[in-house]
């Protein structure tokens, strides 16, 4: 089993379409349970479905699209409550808001009728997981903090350059990366 730090951001997006209902809604799932993943850099994994079990009520989760907090805010859930709704059921981590009327709310919401969104995504912090001997699996047994979920354009995994160093410094770089980038927007937000 090993551990990570609350600083220890990762990413994952799925192909499962998010959608628009006749309320104007949008909703999705930014986590698949017991599913295993494409090819991570060197490994793939799967989250349990007991890996978000109190995870929510202890999160500030931000929908932005493609984890980009730059472009504006969609939603949010703080521990639970807010204009975004967050829920866990017996397939992943489902999703749900009424996107604002602003031009992000907007073009959101018309890229996924167009069907140009076509997946979701999440950044999280893991607490627990365990590796395969050969460190080809990986299997996510509990995480620690979500802290936004994504309609992307593009659900594709990065780390494609992993093969050109060692997968354990790409992995470090990238997490470090992305816990500056979203500790630097969480304070602009404060």
């Amino acid at each position: 089993m090993s551990q990570t730090s609350n600083n220890d951001i990762e990413r994952r997006s799925c192909d499962l379409r998010a959608s628009v209902s006749d309320d104007g809604k949008i909703s999705g799932y930014a986590a698949v349970f017991n599913s295993l993943s494409e090819d991570l850099g060197g490994f793939k994994e799967i989250i349990t479905a007991d890996a978000l079990n109190g995870v929510i009520e202890q999160s500030d989760v931000f929908a932005v699209l493609n984890h980009d907090i730059d472009r504006g805010l969609l939603a949010r859930s703080k521990q639970g409550i807010g204009t975004l709704k967050l829920s866990v059921d017996s397939k992943g981590l489902r999703y749900e808001f009424t996107p604002p009327d602003t031009p992000l709310g907007k073009e959101v919401t018309e890229s996924i009728r167009r069907g140009d969104i076509t997946g979701s995504s999440f950044a999280f912090s893991v607490e627990s997981d365990d590796w395969s001997k050969d460190f080809t699996l990986r299997t996510i047994r509990k995480i620690r903090r979500l802290y936004d979920v994504s309609p992307v354009y593009q659900p594709a995994y990065e780390g494609t350059s992993v093969a050109l160093r060692s997968l354990e410094a790409a992995k470090d770089e990238a997490k470090k990366a992305l816990a500056a980038y979203y500790e630097d927007k969480r304070s602009k937000l404060k």
